[in-house]
């Protein structure tokens, strides 16, 4: 714009004073319908199924909220934080899952050994990955009574595991031992959380993986090949002992039953004999002549019984024709 030299400026103040009228008469109107709409907005919020809300007034804490929709006073007044309690979560050691899907669950192991490398009790080093699960019992709790609440279940978890690893024998660590480590480790962890005072609940301890570390491994592979041999071995030899000695004392104590019962035959009947004899004897004392001539006749009829075609003939016989042959003939 130009002006001639007869032409009097603006007023540079009036114009501005003119802009700033202006545009009050609108900006009023367009703040306080602003604040209606952010009042409206904020003056509500919703919990959802698998939360819990925990609800402070300028700063102090009021109180715990369900899932659902809910009232509270905007504008900073009430301040909303939405904690997950309804689920279980889950805090991954000495690896990470990368990929989860329908067919297949991969994980990584990188860079994780100072988590999962532990000293055992025999000062043996053996590679644990472990999964700690839990929930949020208390969300206040978990929110305002430490700072780095993760952080520390973290913290405390491998502490803990460490402390149960290191009282256990490395044989032990690696192979019947893992489920004892898992649950001492849930007990001890949910115990210092709980004095913590934290607001958490552990629902389970696992044992992912446990070997022996990545530079010894094919030894310890050589050395478990060669137990399991051993353990092969002796079981084949214990198999074979409650084979063969039982088999064995079962003969025995059928050849003492019948050493037994041949023994017992015998010695009853000698004592029969014997007492057979005594009664012979008895009857001999009172008539010998009568007692030696029965005896006499009844061991011929014993004798004579067991031969075949005997012919006994009376020695005083003369002239008797040899028609009987020799053979069998008794005079």
């Amino acid at each position: 714009m130009s002006f001639q030299q007869n032409q009097t400026p603006p007023d540079i103040d009036k114009l501005v004073e003119e802009a700033l009228g202006k545009l009050k008469k609108y900006l009023v109107p367009i703040v306080i319908g602003f604040s209606i709409i952010i009042g409206i907005t904020g003056s509500y919020y919703t919990v959802e199924p698998d939360e819990e809300a925990v609800v402070t007034r300028l700063g102090k804490y009021l109180g715990n909220t369900q899932p659902g929709l809910h009232f509270k006073i905007p504008f900073g007044v009430d301040d909303v934080i939405k904690v997950k309690t309804k689920i279980v979560q889950q805090a991954e050691f000495g690896f990470r899952t990368v990929n989860t899907n329908s067919k297949r669950t991969t994980y990584s192991t990188q860079n994780f050994d100072s988590e999962s490398l532990m000293l055992t009790g025999d000062l043996n080093v053996a590679e644990v990955q472990w999964v700690v699960q839990y929930q949020i019992s208390d969300p206040f709790k978990f929110i305002f009574k430490t700072s780095q609440p993760v952080a520390n279940i973290r913290d405390v978890a491998e502490s803990i595991m460490r402390r149960v690893v290191g009282d256990k024998l490395v044989t032990e660590v690696l192979t019947t031992g893992r489920v004892i480590i898992a649950t001492d480790a849930k007990k001890l962890m949910q115990e210092i959380l709980d004095k913590y005072d934290m607001g958490v609940n552990i629902k389970s301890i696992k044992l992912q993986d446990v070997n022996p570390p990545r530079s010894v491994q094919a030894s310890f592979n050589d050395v478990n090949a060669a137990k399991q041999e051993q353990e092969k071995m002796l079981n084949q030899a214990e198999e074979a002992y409650n084979r063969i000695i039982p088999e064995a004392r079962g003969k025995a104590d059928r050849v003492i039953s019948e050493a037994e019962g041949y023994a017992f035959e015998i010695v009853n009947r000698a004592k029969g004999d014997a007492q057979r004899f005594m009664s012979v004897a008895r009857e001999y004392r009172k008539a010998p002549a009568i007692t030696k001539q029965r005896i006499y006749i009844e061991t011929m009829e014993s004798v004579f019984s067991k031969m075949n075609d005997v012919t006994v003939i009376d020695s005083k016989v003369k002239g008797l024709l040899p028609v009987f042959g020799n053979n069998g003939v008794t005079k």
